[in-house]
């Protein structure tokens, strides 16, 4: 068993023998890693799941090796007094020979590319909501007063243009800046929008997400990106779990009551499938099938945000069944009375 932990720069490695005692300790730059590991015999090389893990990961793989990533949270219980980088590395491979160990899958490099477009998306997307809650404030301190929501403001503004607003003549000018470069962040958001719309397209799996009908194509690359084949979870339970959609149980006194959900977990693709179900949970439950009837009978009950994320975490089962029978989504099981 060989740990290593990785570092911007150099990393240290830890061996252990067949009885778990350290019999090699080492520290070398990453390059260093790969060719010292290319001249090992096949044996289990442990990390964690941090920057630049996956991408030694798969070099490694690749010269024969057995690769076990673990979450950082896991590891550190098995670090002996003061951390320092050797003690981190004799824990990661001591960690790794735990039976019960949950190990994280290698993502390829197309699902790091994916995984890359939907943060860098999502920081322009907060960047352009950022600017759409400024241009109402500035014209609010002028006694201007404009509806929430994006494409309400943007339509009023069109509509009674940067002239006819009664402001100095500087403040127009800075509106006018700000609807330009709200307008460049969009055309960039709308350019990867497109991108990620030709990988549904071409991409067998994603085509299978986004045949559910309330996932898309945004849930469906992003599901892609950071479960691939859902072959990683055993269950459908295990992945609404992993993406902290499952409630959080409470026990005393030989009573066990349910709490509200995990913060922990996947935190896009959880925020994803949550503004996915809120968007599409009056129009389900309108229905007159199986899910409408199951939604109505959770709404008579319980909150509505209960009921969204319910929603969502069906909506993640229902995805693990699509990915692991590898097929389309069956719109008659849910049209089924």
């Amino acid at each position: 068993m060989l740990g290593i932990d990785l570092g911007k720069n150099s990393c240290s490695l830890a061996g252990l023998d067949a009885a778990g005692a350290v019999v090699m300790r080492r520290k070398m730059t990453r390059e260093g890693v790969m060719a010292f590991t290319a001249a090992l015999p096949a044996c289990v090389v442990a990390m964690e799941a941090c920057c630049g893990a996956h991408f030694l990961g798969r070099v490694i793989a690749d010269q024969g090796h057995t690769v076990r990533l673990m979450s950082p949270e896991y590891v550190q219980p098995y670090v002996k007094a003061q951390k320092t980088d050797d003690r981190d590395a004799e824990a990661i491979a001591e960690a790794a020979t735990r039976p019960t160990m949950r190990f994280v899958t290698l993502k390829s490099e197309a699902q790091l590319d994916l995984q890359s477009l939907h943060r860098a998306r999502e920081r322009l997307v907060l960047a352009r909501t950022a600017l759409i809650n400024q241009l109402p404030a500035v014209l609010l301190e002028r006694g201007i007063t404009l509806a929430k929501g994006r494409a309400v403001l943007m339509r009023r503004l069109e509509e009674v243009g940067s002239e006819g607003l009664a402001v100095s003549d500087r403040t127009r000018r800075l509106v006018e800046d700000l609807l330009e470069e709200c307008d460049g962040l969009s055309r960039r958001i709308k350019a990867y929008d497109d991108e990620l719309a030709a990988v549904v397209r071409s991409d067998e799996q994603a085509r299978r997400l986004s045949s559910i009908p309330w996932v898309g194509v945004i849930n469906a690359t992003a599901l892609l990106a950071a479960v691939g084949d859902g072959s990683a979870f055993a269950k459908a339970r295990d992945l609404a779990s992993w993406l902290g959609l499952t409630p959080r149980q409470h026990s005393t006194g030989g009573r066990t009551r349910m709490l509200g959900i995990r913060k922990r977990g996947n935190r896009y693709l959880r925020k994803q499938l949550i503004d996915g179900a809120r968007a599409t949970l009056p129009h389900l439950a309108a229905k007159p099938n199986a899910m409408g009837a199951w939604l109505q009978q959770l709404l008579a009950r319980s909150h509505p945000n209960v009921v969204v994320v319910a929603l969502a975490a069906k909506l993640a089962r229902i995805v693990w069944a699509v990915l692991r029978r590898k097929a389309l989504f069956d719109h008659g099981t849910v049209a089924a009375a």
